[in-house]
């Protein structure tokens, strides 16, 4: 569960298989000393461990004795697509591995409710933890609380934590960015989500760092509340000043809420503002126009998540979002 570089991450059960010339589950059957492993194979595969300096995981040891096979998600109530959708992914890796998942929900992240979410997972025999939060405060005050199983946490910024599974947000409002810049736009601004979001945080600083990089000027980006409700409002005061001929949404729903407004006011999409939106939320394909944004692979986020917390894959590197281009952007029009 750390963000070692590959040349000073710790060996992973995977290593030691292959040093010792056996499968990784008969690893895993060393490590919980099962009968049926012969005692050359043994010997063999604690020389490995040896060698390599490997240290199984807290999470495995204390899933490998598991009881319940139940892990449990701690999640703001506030969800949004992105939210909602790693719990679920996290539910279908968990079934596809023969686990059970629980989660526990809170509506404001102070440190009563925190606790008693928590204590709400742990009396349900949770085996092992992930924590799917907006805030920063919100890890930081799951970290004093010292939870007595392994944990977790989902999250954008994140830089040297050995507990977080990363997503590079600023790597995708980065790349939303750059292709509006690589179109012709000079004129670009952003939509920015809640100002205590870590994702809507991340995004803004790659957004603005791609433009700092691309030598742009950059202008106060505005922030929102994740609606398309506020997307139309903000659309419908900033879409009158045609100094701007670019948005980067931070999330869909606003993208949407902008192209709305951008109707209402009579003008073109692509052809007099190109938008960008974020999170590929099932109906951004099918808009009209359909909307170029960013998509995280969730299905994958949760793979990785229980593959963590198992202790039997190797640390993984942050997951990278991926850049589609439909019909919402387009060069601009020559004034």
């Amino acid at each position: 569960m750390s963000t070692l570089t590959p040349s000073a991450r710790p060996a992973s059960i995977r290593d030691v298989a292959r040093v010792a010339g056996v499968s990784h589950q008969t690893v895993s059957r060393v490590l919980n000393n099962h009968v049926s492993i012969r005692d050359e194979t043994r010997s063999r595969v604690l020389a490995a461990m040896a060698e390599l300096q490997y240290r199984p995981s807290a999470a495995a040891r204390a899933l490998s004795t598991s009881r319940s096979k139940t892990i449990g998600v701690l999640a703001s109530r506030r969800a949004t697509y992105g939210p909602s959708r790693s719990i679920q992914a996290i539910e279908e890796a968990a079934r596809e591995r023969g686990y059970f998942v629980t989660s526990s929900s809170v509506t404001e992240a102070d440190e009563a409710s925190l606790r008693a979410a928590l204590a709400n997972l742990i009396d349900q025999d949770i085996e092992a933890l992930v924590v799917i939060a907006p805030q920063q405060h919100v890890f930081e005050t799951i970290a004093d609380l010292a939870p007595r199983v392994p944990y977790i946490t989902m999250r954008a910024l994140a830089t040297g934590d050995p507990t977080a599974l990363r997503v590079d947000e600023m790597a995708g409002a980065r790349m939303a960015t750059r292709h509006l810049i690589e179109l012709g736009h000079e004129s670009i601004r952003h939509l920015a989500g809640p100002r205590d979001w870590i994702e809507a945080e991340a995004r803004m600083q790659g957004f603005l760092q791609e433009l700092t990089a691309q030598d742009l000027p950059v202008a106060v980006p505005v922030l929102g509340d994740w609606t398309a409700d506020f997307g139309y409002r903000a659309g419908m005061e900033l879409l009158h000043w045609r100094d701007t001929t670019a948005y980067f949404c931070s999330n869909d729903a606003m993208a949407i809420g902008l192209m709305h407004a951008a109707r209402d006011l009579g003008l073109d999409v692509p052809g007099d503002v190109s938008i960008v939106g974020y999170d590929d939320v099932p109906e951004a394909a099918h808009l009209w126009p359909p909307l170029t944004t960013v998509r995280q692979d969730f299905a994958e986020m949760g793979r990785r998540c229980i593959t963590t917390l198992l202790g039997d894959g190797e640390a993984p590197a942050p997951l990278v979002p991926e850049l589609l281009v439909r019909a919402t952007t387009a060069p601009p029009r020559r004034r």
